[in-house]
């Protein structure tokens, strides 16, 4: 009867049959009736999905690959006869399972977005009576009326109009308002319109801007326009982040590799140095611990986490952790034009008389412009031609511009609201020629004729004022405004006029046309009488201004490598000039896609069209989902951008969803994966950078981690190459304490590293590129471990040649081993500490990023020092670690080694910097 059948249909037949079909009447619905209906087609509510219960949320945090090899490697701890450190680093896991769950909840606590958006109450007629019931209890067959400020609770066709004007941004995100009537549609008329144009319809989730009317209710809850993107929306599933894949192959890699070490030293202890199995078995377990970087999840979780708040102070919500990193990644964006890199802000750029032309200074809402001619300020009394044309704008206006805290807002529709700006900016006095031309009447806009025109009456006399399209005004005019004196329109002159009117439309701007006559006081009042023989007096042309700084933010995604794709839902010729204005497209062979194109385009000739510069108008929501979706199967990371309802879907679906906070709909900021606070384009690239930068300081923590796996390792392997000549240099339990104890904050320092020079100069990485890769491991273990090593070996030496050796053999136990073993642990420690200043930078000189910028560093370097000297000197420390105090020069020969390691890497880094 009615839900499921196309509301188009019904936008063809009339008031009276659309009644019919439904089985309803003017007088509504009877209560009987509406019960019926309420537990045929249930409740006008939006269904949302069963979310994840707390608990399973909380739960996941704990099973990640990781977390699982931290439980495992706590374990070994613990049969290794270590509880201590096995205790450690299950914290280690719970902190940072507990860090993440926290971070999640809170961006959960909103209730349900789409619910928000919908009335509490609404006016219906039941019975013959008008009542007010609330909005989840309509049904399909009931009467609504509407009135200016309404939200529109469902999914209807019109039945009655009074200049009704209905702002449906939330649903195509453009700025225009759509003027409602009762009129039939044809085939051809819905052609033409284009989705949620129809003049007919209204829709759930729209709001009536100004005028009144009244509409039966087609669709509600889950069968509405609403709902339909709604159920896209929920359907999408969630997908592991790229950082979380990154981090499950770095889990298996690191996995691999400790096991292989831990295999190789189970094998040599037993055949080499002769341990029993149980023996060899243990010590070969606390080479696995050894190997796996415990502080790997707390930095990850500790860099995100830092970039959120770095991100927030700029404007930028992030809801998950993971969705930093993914931004750094990103390679696509896919944005809305109005509202993302628009204002969403009509205004006026220039005005055209047929005896000259100005120039409109300013934009947005606010007065903050001038008017000029020939680059000087007019005044208004001395141009008799402008006045007349801001006399008409302002009074054949129905719209409102309210100043509240400092910020002026619109009240009605953009274009008139543009115009009222103008008139601020030429200092008319509206509230001296309202007085002067009061109001008699009005002739209300409608989509035939594309005009509206107003009534007023000064001294006596009566004027018709009217606004609208070039032509449809034109077609009224039969003379001409110049220098004050009326001219007769000839074929030259309009042509003078339509040729301006074209190359206004030729730059993107958006054109009204003015023109008056004088009335007699009999006169009729009506449109075939009023609107014939008027005066034309000129034009303005107006358009939504780009956002401050979106030019330089799109001109950094080229230097970035990124590649920004227009997808709207206005008209062609606007976008693309638009976007060669702002600098998304510079080439000539930029394709342009409407939403009919894209419907009967397959997915291989869409797939070609965007690997060249393409600009998507004119589009359906599932529209922009599908172009989402075959970038992503291009190997594309795609941010899609948005504010619309129309824009959840691909919000959801993208890898990064970025919704507008001021003007985004609830539902475009819950499908999101970060709002903007300031609906600044301009947020999304320094959220891009903030998210390179999160990569980068995790590369840089994973190579400092494992250099110190290098002086860890090879104290063990000469011990068993040796056959056990060489006693063993570092205990287990020592190996354990430089992984969980000296490196840890260090490491967590790195995490919060400022972004290099150059971040945005680079593409973003491949998908092929792993966080571990071939160069971090010769970085790691070739170069910096393997400093580390002669130094720690050679500090392990140093000990025993004061002690006697090599006239007298390496002690195997007592005060000297235990000291010497304490010095190898001490300058494995001190090398680090070097090693973590030379993590730092990838190239660039740490003396120019300043030796002593990162505080928390520093900070991480003082406790690790703190924590050697308790290891020495701290009785019952000593006992626990195998630890002793050590001896002046030796503390000489530890204070010596970070700086000359800094100095050969600042070497090593001018040699590739030149390179």
């Amino acid at each position: 009867m009615t839900q499921g059948k196309s509301l188009q249909e019904y936008a063809k037949l009339s008031s009276d049959e659309t009644l019919t079909k439904i089985n309803s009447s003017k007088t509504g619905l009877t209560e009987q009736e509406v019960h019926k209906r309420l537990e045929k087609y249930g409740k006008n509510v939006i269904t949302s999905t069963k979310q994840q219960s707390m608990f399973k949320v909380f739960f996941t945090n704990f099973t990640s690959m990781m977390a699982i090899l931290l439980w495992v490697a706590g374990f070994i701890a613990l049969m290794t006869g270590t509880p201590e450190l096995g205790i450690a680093i299950w914290l280690v896991n719970l902190i940072n399972g507990i860090f993440s769950f926290w971070q999640q909840y809170r961006a959960q606590q909103a209730t349900s977005a789409l619910q928000k958006m919908l009335p509490n109450y609404v006016k219906v007629i039941r019975d013959g009576k008008t009542n007010k019931v609330l909005a989840e209890e309509l049904v399909p067959g009931d009467v609504v009326l509407l009135a200016s400020g309404d939200n529109i609770p469902a999914d209807g066709r019109v039945l009655s109009a009074d200049s009704l004007e209905v702002n449906q941004s939330s649903l195509t995100g453009e700025s225009t308002t759509v003027n409602k009537e009762i009129d039939i549609q044809t085939s051809e008329d819905l052609k033409n319109v284009g989705q949620y144009a129809e003049q007919n319809l209204v829709y759930e989730g729209t709001s009536v801007v100004s005028g009144s009317g009244s509409f039966i209710v087609l669709a509600t809850g889950m069968t509405t326009e609403f709902g339909q993107i709604a159920t896209l929306t929920t359907s999408v599933t969630d997908v592991k982040s790229p950082l979380q894949k990154e981090l499950d192959i770095l889990t298996r890699q690191l996995s691999f590799i400790a096991i292989v070490i831990g295999v190789l030293f189970f094998i040599a202890a037993v055949f080499f140095v002769g341990y029993p199995w149980a023996k060899a078995f243990i010590f070969a377990l606390g080479m696995v611990v050894a190997f796996i970087p415990e502080g790997l999840l707390p930095t990850v979780t500790l860099s995100l986490a830092m970039a959120v708040q770095k991100m927030a102070k700029k404007n930028a919500l992030v809801k998950h952790l993971n969705s930093v990193e993914t931004l750094g990644e990103t390679t696509v964006i896919c944005s809305d034009k109005t509202g993302t890199l628009t204002k969403n802000e009509m205004t006026i750029e220039k005005v055209w008389l047929p005896i000259a032309d100005y120039a409109v200074s300013g934009t947005g809402y606010e007065p903050n412009g001038i008017v000029t001619k020939a680059d000087k300020k007019i005044e208004l009394s001395e141009e008799s031609d402008l006045l007349q044309l801001i006399r008409i704008a302002s009074l054949c206006n129905n719209s409102a511009i309210e100043e509240k805290d400092n910020h002026y807002q619109l009240v009605g529709s953009p274009d008139e609201g543009s115009l009222l700006i103008l008139a601020d900016k030429a200092d008319y006095d509206l509230g001296d020629e309202k007085t002067n031309y009061p109001r008699q009447n009005e002739l209300p806009f409608d989509s035939k004729r594309k005009r509206m025109s107003t009534i007023h009456r000064n001294n006596k006399k009566y004027y018709v004022f009217t606004k609208g399209g070039i032509t449809e005004v034109l077609s009224c005019c039969q003379s001409y405004l110049k220098n004050g004196q009326i001219l007769t329109l000839d074929e030259n002159s309009k042509k003078q006029i339509l040729a301006q009117n074209d190359t206004f439309a030729k730059s993107g701007l958006r054109t009204l046309a003015f023109a008056y006559r004088s009335l007699g006081s009999d006169e009729e009042i009506s449109v075939s009488n009023c609107e014939q023989n008027l005066i034309f007096v000129g034009l303005t042309a107006s358009q939504d201004p780009p956002r401050e700084n979106v030019i330089q933010a799109i001109q950094k995604c080229h230097d970035a490598s990124i590649r920004i794709i227009m997808v709207t839902g206005d008209y062609g010729l606007t976008a693309e000039s638009i976007a060669r204005k702002i600098g998304i497209v510079k080439g000539n062979d930029v394709r342009i896609i409407t939403g009919d194109d894209l419907a009967a385009m397959s997915d291989d000739t869409l797939k070609d069209n965007l690997r060249h510069e393409v600009i998507f108008a004119r589009v359906a929501p599932e529209q922009k989902y599908r172009v989402v979706s075959l970038l992503q199967s291009l190997g594309e990371i795609v941010a899609s951008t948005g504010d619309g309802v129309n824009d959840a879907p691909a919000l959801k679906k993208a890898d990064i969803g970025v919704a507008m906070g001021i003007t985004g709909t609830d539902v475009a900021k819950e499908a999101a994966d970060m709002i903007l606070t300031d609906d600044n384009f301009t947020s999304i690239v320094n959220a891009i950078e903030e998210g390179r930068t999160v990569y980068n300081n995790i590369r840089k923590f994973l190579l400092y981690i494992l250099n110190s796996n290098m002086p860890e390792a090879i104290p063990s392997l000469l011990f068993l190459l040796s056959k056990g000549t060489i006693p063993l240099p570092l205990t287990v339990m020592q190996i354990l304490t430089i992984d969980l104890g000296t490196d840890m904050l260090p490491a967590l320092g790195l995490a919060t590293e400022q972004t290099e020079a150059g971040t945005m100069k680079k593409p973003p990485r491949k998908r092929t590129e792993h966080l571990l890769t071939k160069q971090i491991i010769l970085k790691a273990f070739v170069w910096y471990g393997l400093l580390a090593s002669i130094i720690s070996i050679g500090a392990y030496f140093f000990v025993n040649h004061l002690n006697g050796w090599p006239q007298v053999a390496l002690a195997t136990d007592g005060t000297v081993y235990v000291m010497a073993t304490t010095m190898t642990l001490a300058a494995i420690v001190f090398c680090q500490i070097g090693a973590v200043f030379n993590c730092r930078t990838q190239k660039q000189s740490l003396f120019k990023i300043g030796l002593f910028s990162n505080k928390r560093i520093l900070g991480g370097i003082c406790f690790e020092i703190i924590l050697i000297v308790c290891l020495m000197y701290v009785p019952f420390l000593q006992k626990l670690f195998g630890t002793t105090g050590i001896q002046f020069q030796d503390w000489l020969f530890l204070i010596c080694i970070p700086l000359p390691l800094i100095l050969i890497e600042e070497i090593r880094k001018k040699i590739i910097r030149k390179a």
